[in-house]
């Protein structure tokens, strides 16, 4: 995905479904933003083991992560965890192993899905 110029810092496409958006950042605002990935990997058991970083919370305690399914595209994931134990969260349900999980950016992916920043 080449940049354009005057391109726009992120496009949000919501899933009217799902109401889970799809967020493209330009290749300046991911260097702005420091925007680091890393992969979950195979946990004990049938577990998934994720960077504590990655981990984000919404009010009512849901937990989910922003995953990296291709250059420059960002979606929110459900987790459900079952420990956090030395900055690991080991996790029943999320992402498939492999899967690039954002660790810094999280937040501000966050602001760019529900436009807190406005």
């Amino acid at each position: 995905m080449a940049e354009m110029p005057g391109e726009a810092p992120a496009k949000v496409e919501k899933n009217a479904t799902t109401g889970i958006a799809r967020i493209s950042l330009s290749q300046k605002a991911i260097d702005r933003l420091e925007l680091r990935t890393e992969p979950v990997t195979q946990g004990p058991g049938a577990g998934l083991s994720i960077p504590y970083a990655a981990l984000l919370y919404q009010a009512d305690g849901k937990t989910w992560v922003y995953t990296n399914p291709e250059p420059r595209v960002y979606e929110r994931q459900p987790l459900t965890v079952l420990k956090v134990e030395a900055g690991v969260v080991t996790a029943s349900v999320g992402p498939a192993v492999g899967t690039q999980v954002v660790t810094v950016g999280g937040a501000e992916l966050f602001g760019a899905e529900f436009n807190t920043g406005k």
